[in-house]
């Protein structure tokens, strides 16, 4: 009987982990990258499939597509403030780059017209 209790609390905590995308990155020095033209030319590269990803850059392409449809609902707070701050300074520094991002992730700018209204509240003029 522990067993099996032990083995529903462990498939709880399994599924409960399934809510949210994993923390673990979240105290990358995200300002260090974009400030540095090679840090941040290694992550574009990763995201536009044109060069080798580090370990977070391949988390963020596997669940940005996701990010994108459900407005981030399983992100934590901190990744809702990157993600603001990420979009802010592309849409403001690195317009090519931001110009690239959407074509390959919205290439029908649903998400751009989904979310216009809640990223001008935030400064940023998708």
């Amino acid at each position: 009987m522990k067993l099996i209790i032990v083995g529903l609390a462990l498939i709880v905590l399994v599924a409960a982990q399934d809510d949210k995308y994993t923390t673990k990155y979240d105290n990358i020095d995200v300002d260090e990258i974009l400030k540095s033209d090679r840090l941040f030319s290694n992550y574009f590269k990763c995201l536009m499939d044109e060069g080798a990803c580090t370990p977070e850059g391949n988390e963020l392409k596997k669940v940005l597509p996701e990010a994108l449809e459900n407005n981030c609902a399983k992100c934590s707070e901190r990744q809702r403030e990157t993600s603001s701050k990420v979009i802010k300074n592309l849409t403001e520094n690195r317009p090519e780059q931001w110009k690239a991002l959407k074509a390959k992730f919205d290439p029908e700018n649903k998400y751009i017209s989904k979310y216009s209204d809640e990223a001008s509240k935030d400064g940023i003029k998708l």
